[in-house]
């Protein structure tokens, strides 16, 4: 029994919007996976390592830049910007990439010795202390020092005890070995195993994150690559789509004149790619240009609420100077930056500190569809589809009635007024009876129209002077 007056609230039909995050840096090349306990476990996986410290525990670190390429991404994610998370995808192989020691003896001192050799495998090696054997584990153990050497570490009444030298033998990573079809990957049609870049599909079924940003650091400059990691980038899982961050061959392209013909030779050409021409320099490091401003770039949307509406260029690259791939030193102005630019390429150069410049995706010059050739506008559009999939997919196989269409409808709106002005210049999106015949509604197929306004970077900013005489004037003569 109740007696006076009530008030029942009912929940508004609105979804929660879900965000996905356009710049997960999905990076796939090679990480000097002998150091971790179980080399296996971590090639030809996706990672996902919330800080760069935890991508070091799991796949090793060292600076050796060049060989093992995904230390860029870790050395620029910690280093120059604190931006996470990554997926690391390392391919390279211990048990298949490898070649023997040259080292074939080690001095022991206070029962430790030191292989100085880099890239040692700890479990292909071979200790001899005279004509005995050592067991890992039993009569020593191994480390790895900070700057790849291998420390053994002899055990107090092993086989060791006593030995002056140790006789080594066994083999080493070999880098060299990996070849750009491991980088692009395959897929084995007997057992199912995906390799490479095929394993961009696995990232949001098993992580749980949508890609943002796709690279290949040391890899993306061969045009086979580049050219893969853009088509990855335009159609993941069947629906989602990120940006492929790319490099130009140095090699080829040695002046800025140069880079008008590696682009299109090189067939980096799509809206989902970010093309760069130069590398890095930071002190003695060099890195491949993508791995730095794909970097940039997640640092630049965590600071703007995880909306990729600000472009990076013009800002702060965090690097001491721009070079080719083999350390020659390159110094553009702007004048040859804006050539650079002209031909839908990013670039960089020193205007109060190193900056990233350039705002075009590969489609320019050949495209003049906003949508495609500005970056961030490019980005907002692959920002808004994927958090439309996301937000809305729940919905899938529900009844298509009047209360679907206005959940999706309402809550989208509202979704979307919150980013404006600031994000973009405004969004709608409408359910129109002209683009859901009865047909398509018998099929159980609907369809929305949703218009989005992102704002274009303010590419050129003009001020016209003149010379003002009659201010001139009047103030010689005192304003008589």
């Amino acid at each position: 029994m109740k007696h006076g007056v009530y008030i029942l609230e009912e929940g508004t039909a609105l979804t929660a919007p879900i965000t996905g995050n356009s710049s997960i840096q999905v990076v796939i090349g090679t990480a000097p996976v002998h150091m971790v306990e179980d080399p296996a476990m971590v090639v030809n996986v996706p990672i996902l390592a919330n800080s760069a410290a935890e991508a070091m525990a799991a796949l090793g670190y060292v600076d050796d830049f060049e060989n093992f390429t995904l230390c860029q991404t870790m050395y620029a994610t910690n280093n120059l910007f604190q931006v996470s998370p990554v997926v690391y995808i390392n391919v390279l192989d211990p048990s298949k990439h490898n070649k023997a020691m040259t080292t074939d003896s080690v001095e022991v001192e206070l029962l430790q010795a030191r292989i100085e050799e880099k890239g040692v495998i700890p479990s292909m090696l071979t200790l001899q202390n005279g004509d005995q054997t050592l067991a890992a584990g039993t009569d020593y153990t191994t480390e790895f020092d900070a700057d790849g050497s291998l420390l053994i570490n002899l055990i107090s009444g092993g086989k060791g005890q006593g030995a002056q030298t140790l006789t080594v033998s066994g083999k080493v990573v070999d880098p060299s070995k990996v070849t750009k079809t491991d980088i692009i990957g395959s897929y084995n049609i007997e057992n199912g195993k995906e390799t490479g870049m095929e394993l961009i599909r696995q990232v949001y079924p098993k992580l749980g994150v949508v890609p943002g940003l796709l690279l290949a650091p040391g890899w993306s400059q061969e045009p086979e690559v580049g050219i893969a990691l853009a088509a990855k980038a335009a159609n993941i899982n069947g629906v989602f789509k990120a940006m492929a961050i790319i490099d130009l061959d140095t090699a080829t392209a040695t002046k800025y004149t140069d880079v008008k013909e590696v682009k299109e030779n090189s067939g980096f050409t799509s809206e989902f790619c970010y093309p760069l021409w130069l590398s890095f320099r930071v002190g003695d490091y060099i890195f491949a240009g993508s791995a730095v401003a794909a970097a940039l770039i997640a640092y630049t949307d965590a600071n703007n609420d995880d909306v990729p509406s600000i472009s990076p260029s013009n800002k702060l690259l965090g690097v001491t100077g721009t070079c080719l791939a083999d350390g020659t030193e390159v110094n553009l102005d702007q004048d040859q930056a804006n050539v650079v630019n002209s031909y839908g390429v990013a670039t960089a150069m020193n205007m109060n500190g190193w900056k990233l410049w350039g705002n075009y995706t590969g489609a320019y010059p050949s495209s003049q569809d906003p949508k495609d050739i500005w970056f961030p506008v490019r980005r907002m559009f692959n920002w808004q589809g994927n958090n439309f999939i996301l937000s809305y997919f729940d919905k899938v196989d529900d009844p298509m009635n009047q209360i679907l269409i206005e959940s999706v409808v309402d809550s989208e709106n509202i979704r979307c007024a919150a980013y404006a002005p600031d994000k973009w210049a405004g969004a709608t999106i409408q359910y129109l009876k002209s683009d859901n015949p009865d047909a398509d509604i018998l099929a159980g197929k609907m369809t929305f129209r949703q218009s989005i306004a992102p704002y274009t970077p303010a590419q050129e900013i003009n001020n016209v002077l003149s010379y003002d005489t009659e201010l001139l004037a009047s103030t010689l003569t005192g304003g008589e």
